[in-house]
């Protein structure tokens, strides 16, 4: 028995703005509610999502619940597999609450399974520390348990993007599977359609995309160059039936089914019929990604090192040079990542929710610069007509946030890092970037660590020289003159700094410039 492994990725971004930077609208004043409209265009984002509803969602979601309600009784199902990005349930909420429920209805089925992933479809996983990307992560899954009523066991990070250190964090998180590309430079001869333990891991295990499987629906099914073409429903469960292994694991986006292909070329026809010819087939099963984790031990071990070694579903190189292959995709990446500490000392959710929709990977993705086949499936998806535009659009929109955000938060130039003595070793953990920042780290770091700071004249060297802010700098010389010791004097540190902050608080409010 053979298990086929039917999974579909859905996802659509909120694109930016493509005006503000050439309109010259940058750093206009506004109200902080406004900022999500003045970055990302809605009309675009309504636009595209309801067309892919008409034209893919709506039809193929009908369709999977029809071929499921006809082989309910039979002992074996229809069973099918999505991996559904928060960005995505938040664009059903608000464009339209109709798909919503009829991924509903595909949840109360029971022949369904729902993958996690990263809420806003980031590259958070590759960050050097992993916080943002487990916030994240634990974001999608409370949210597909509140709208779908599902708790996801099996997890698929943006686009399959895997590595070692990857795999060691999602199973840390509690999954018991996880899927990335079966490329086979990490398959060193091994088939892809097995499934296998991550190096450093007990009891995850991977599942392993069949690409060249997948690609023949996701990129040659309208293709009349193709020598295969016309792809009908039983000539591909053919070619399954004809594929060995423990399971075959087809992932493709789920807007193949009639937005990248289009319903004339016989899409939803072949989605239609697909299930009933595999289940023609007497040694083919239908299955979901916990089943085949459940029912298959590991054939062997994965090793994708995190240094140089991370793959990806994305073009013919499969790593991630899709996002961070050229200057531009870094010098924006590292925009948006550096940020991180400064948009979550604010501790204002409305700034945390932007700087996150700016991560999704999309924005990186119409950058790309290299050409041939690649680079004309980005120019399809790309809502600009120039990587350079895509580069300008973004960078100039994260360039105004960095600004907004650092008036706000009332940020230094250099972080302060807290230390109990000299050396690294004593070296708390604790660092501040703004003046809130500050404030709350002053409540909880050891006492000996102001004490020992204080001595040194660090605070008012901070305040004067990175803060830039002399009359804060004399209120702590102040403080420290005192001679207090102890919680009193923590207590007269956090008093002048309180005092400090909402004194600029009020004058930055006043000047409306959010």
């Amino acid at each position: 028995m053979t298990d086929i492994v039917f999974v579909v990725e859905v996802h659509q971004p909120h694109r930016l703005r493509r005006d503000v930077f050439w309109e010259n609208k940058m750093l206009k004043r506004l109200k902080k509610e406004k900022l999500f409209n003045y970055y990302f265009d809605d009309a675009v984002n309504r636009g595209v999502f309801e067309r892919t509803c008409k034209k893919c969602y709506f039809p193929s979601n009908q369709i999977l619940l029809d071929l499921i309600d006809e082989h309910k009784r039979e002992r074996r199902k229809v069973r099918v597999s999505f991996s559904i990005s928060g960005v995505f349930l938040e664009q059903c909420e608000v464009f339209n609450k109709d798909v919503l429920e009829s991924f509903r209805q595909l949840a109360e089925t029971g022949c369904v399974e729902f993958l996690s992933q990263t809420y806003y479809h980031s590259l958070a996983s590759l960050y050097s520390r992993r916080g943002e990307f487990i916030e994240q992560v634990k974001m999608h899954h409370q949210t597909m348990k509140d709208l779908l009523g599902y708790t996801p066991k099996v997890f698929e990070n943006t686009e399959l993007l895997y590595n070692n250190a990857i795999g060691k964090t999602v199973e840390k998180m509690g999954y018991k599977g996880i899927f990335t590309e079966g490329v086979e430079r990490i398959l060193h001869g091994k088939s892809p359609n097995y499934l296998y333990t991550p190096k450093g891991c007990k009891k995850i295990k991977i599942l392993l995309r069949n690409y060249k499987l997948t690609d023949d629906i996701g990129f040659r099914f309208s293709a009349r160059w193709w020598s295969e073409w016309p792809l009908t429903a039983e000539k591909y469960a053919g070619w399954l039936a004809a594929t060995s292994g423990q399971c075959v694991n087809i992932f493709p986006d789920y807007e193949t089914f009639g937005e990248h292909h289009w319903p004339e070329t016989g899409i939803h026809e072949f989605l239609k019929h697909l299930p009933v010819y595999i289940l023609k087939w007497r040694h083919l099963h239908m299955a979901t990604p916990s089943e085949v984790v459940e029912k298959y031990a590991s054939a062997g071990e994965i090793d994708v090192p995190e240094l140089g070694g991370t793959v990806s579903w994305a073009d013919l190189e499969r790593d991630a040079s899709c996002w961070l292959g050229n200057t531009m995709q870094w010098a924006y990446y590292t925009s948006v990542r550096k940020l991180e500490p400064i948009v979550k000392e604010t501790e204002d959710e409305e700034f945390l929710r932007i700087w996150r929709y700016f991560q999704t990977s999309d924005h990186l993705y119409y950058m790309f610069t290299s050409g041939g086949g690649p680079g004309e499936v980005h120019s399809y998806f790309s809502p600009f007509n120039y990587p350079v535009d895509a580069y300008v659009t973004a960078q100039s929109a994260i360039f105004d946030f960095e600004n907004r955000i650092k008036l706000a938060s009332i940020a230094a130039n250099e972080p302060f890092l807290f230390y109990t003595g000299v050396g690294d070793n004593h070296y708390t953990g604790t660092m501040a970037w703004t003046l809130k920042g500050l404030l709350n780290a002053l409540q909880k770091v050891n006492i000996k660590s102001i004490e020992f700071h204080s001595r040194r004249r660090d605070f008012e060297k901070w305040a004067g020289i990175s803060l830039r802010d002399k009359a804060l700098a004399k209120e702590l010389k102040r403080v420290r003159l005192s001679r207090l010791k102890g919680e009193k004097f923590r207590k007269s540190m956090l008093k002048v700094v309180k005092e400090n902050f909402k004194k600029l608080s009020q004058q930055i409010q006043a000047t409306k410039y959010f």
